[in-house]
Parts: structure tokens; C-alpha cells; sequence
């Protein structure tokens, strides 16, 4: 499969190139300019251009908050073309950064079309939590701790989850994560409803 510019594959692009071709096709849908986005979404208008031509370097709580704005689950805005058998090796695939906290996330599966559920892989060093703001409503998140220690769940039933611990909990209250241990690893299953 080739990404129209030249003979590259798709899955050769640059992430940015996919929450930018996402963001432009997600905001059409709702026949929403730019500017309105960015209000509702509460990030400066130049921002949202500059991810938009594929220029700017989004962090989590940007993409989250354009998600929620546009009501669709964070995975539309990140996931790239899959072929029919996917792999993703450890250390490979769409990551994305918190700005506030040292976590990344690793999108592994986006829901496909009338399955709203996404998979990712998260990893995160003690130091600071990363706070999230509520999803889309009807959200439900499933936690299973892979490595390390990690307190997690809505802001007032935080649990603390040890390796193959497993939690679920709603995702469209604000809710945080925060590593216990050095090298804390987990996977994150989002269920959109």
C-alpha cells in the first residue's frame, strides 16, 4: 500500500502525518472550522493548524482533548493503516508523551468499525502521575500491570496494582496513573460504548 507521495508505504509515515490527516477528516465530519474546534477543545487555534499540516508534535493531553471535542475515541486521531496481520514489536509503534508526566502510551489496536474498544501499551517512571481527563462518556478503562507498580483509577478510588494485577474502572470521570516503581509497564484496554 503506498501513501501517495512517492512509493512509500503507509506505515512508513511519520505519526504526526496520521493525527494530521485524522484531524483534518475527523473535524470535516463534524463540520466544525477551525476555530470552533480549538475553542471547544480549549487549545490555540495555531496549535491545532500546525498538527493539522503535520508540523506540530502533539502531546497526550492535546490529542485527548481534541478527541473529546470531536467525540471520538483517542485512537481515531493516532491509529495508522493496518494490513490484515498486524505486529508491532516492543519499542515500535505510534507513541505518544505526556507533556505533565513521564508516561508514554503505545497504541497497539483501534477499535475497528462498530467495535469501540482500543488497545495500548503504557509505560511510565515514578516522578509524577499522569492526570487524565474524562473521555467520551460511556468510556471504560481495563488496566492489566505487566511490570512495576502503578496506582491508578478515578481521582478518589485510586488502587495501587502490582504485575498481573488487573482493574477496570470509568473512564469518562477524571482519573490518573501514576508509577510506583522504576520501569512500570501495563496494558491499557478502552472500551467506548
Amino acid at each position: 500500500m503506498t501513501d501517495g507521495k512517492g512509493g512509500g508505504t503507509a506505515r512508513s509515515r511519520l505519526p504526526r502525518e496520521w493525527v494530521a490527516a485524522a484531524l483534518r477528516r475527523e473535524r470535516a465530519k463534524a463540520g466544525l472550522s477551525l476555530s470552533e474546534l480549538a475553542k471547544r477543545a480549549g487549545v490555540a487555534k495555531s496549535t491545532l493548524s500546525q498538527l493539522e499540516a503535520a508540523t506540530g508534535n502533539p502531546g497526550i493531553e492535546t490529542l485527548w482533548a481534541l478527541a473529546v471535542a470531536l467525540g471520538v475515541p483517542f485512537s481515531v486521531l493516532v491509529e495508522s493503516p493496518a494490513p490484515e496481520v498486524t505486529v508491532i514489536r516492543a519499542g515500535q509503534g505510534p507513541t505518544m508523551h505526556a507533556e505533565r508526566a513521564s508516561y508514554a502510551g503505545t497504541l497497539l489496536s483501534a477499535g475497528p468499525a462498530g467495535v469501540r474498544r482500543d488497545i495500548y501499551h503504557g509505560a511510565m517512571e515514578p516522578g509524577s502521575a499522569r492526570e487524565s481527563d474524562p473521555h467520551i462518556p460511556g468510556s471504560v478503562e481495563h488496566l492489566v500491570v505487566s511490570t512495576g507498580r502503578l496506582l491508578a483509577g478515578p481521582r478518589d478510588e485510586q488502587v495501587e496494582l502490582s504485575a498481573g494485577d488487573y482493574m477496570s474502572y470509568r473512564g469518562d470521570v477524571p482519573h490518573a496513573y501514576e508509577a510506583l516503581e522504576p520501569g512500570t509497564t501495563f496494558v491499557l484496554i478502552m472500551q467506548h460504548t
